[in-house]
């Protein structure tokens, strides 16, 4: 491991606004602040927005300095991308920015019942293969909903074709109330301050002149979920980081 990702391991550690938990560690000892994040950490009770698989935090930070009336907090697997927003939050002095280090499946550990108001989900890796690890995957689904308020929206953003038409086909299977739904953001009439921040990654895929696809949705309950039927074409491109998405002849259907 190189010098400077351990600097930024380093630095992870010492962030007090940086929470770092496995598996392990939270069937040890519950997490303290789960159902308290307002009082104990952000010491007050503004909405609280995750933004999951953060990558390098460029949405958790933009979104934090345009509403400060809110509370953001980006969770992810990897610290040394984490460190980027991380280190910009508190060189910043926001106060209502946290980042989490975990897996996303564990994000219940975290939270309690209806203690989050909005979720963001930006360039996850589509899964193409894997419906379990598709973050808009109706198990998903399942878990936002148990830390989801009423009428909690979720939000995706993506450079992925097959993520976003499976996830709208899943919103759809399940008559989930669409907000607001494009195939092209930044050609389209609802893009806006919030939905103009750009990360890294998706400047590099506007450079190769793809279309950026979102859909705002509220999470209702179910008590069936129900996974789409519908073949869905594979992604044609390699993507950046991701290894290769698949030939265009491919189909789906898990």
């Amino acid at each position: 491991m190189g010098k400077n990702k351990l600097k930024k391991f380093s630095d992870m550690d010492s962030y007090p606004h940086v929470f770092q938990h496995s598996f392990a560690e939270l069937n040890q000892e519950p997490f303290a602040m789960k159902g308290n994040w307002g009082e104990t950490f952000f010491k007050n009770d503004r909405p609280i927005v995750l933004e999951l698989g953060c990558g390098k935090g460029e949405y958790t930070v933009g979104l934090a300095r345009m509403y400060p009336e809110k509370n953001f907090i980006g969770v992810d697997v990897k610290g040394a991308r984490m460190w980027t927003g991380a280190k910009d939050a508190l060189e910043s002095g926001l106060a209502n920015v946290a980042f989490i280090r975990t897996d996303i499946e564990l994000i219940n550990h975290f939270f309690a019942d209806g203690e989050v108001s909005e979720i963001w989900i930006t360039f996850p890796d589509p899964q193409m293969k894997k419906v379990r690890k598709r973050l808009t995957s109706t198990r998903f689904m399942q878990l936002y909903r148990q830390i989801l308020a009423q009428n909690g929206i979720i939000h995706l953003k993506s450079d992925s074709n097959f993520m976003f038409t499976y996830t709208r086909l899943m919103v759809e299977a399940n008559q989930l109330p669409v907000i607001r739904c494009t195939d092209d953001l930044y050609h389209s009439d609802i893009v806006d301050s919030i939905l103009s921040i750009r990360t890294f990654y998706e400047q590099q895929w506007l450079d190769r002149g793809l279309n950026i696809k979102y859909i705002q949705f509220v999470c209702e309950h179910r008590d069936n979920w129900i996974e789409p039927e519908e073949e869905i074409e594979y992604d044609s491109y390699r993507s950046f980081n991701r290894g290769r998405r698949s030939d265009t002849s491919k189909k789906i259907t898990e």
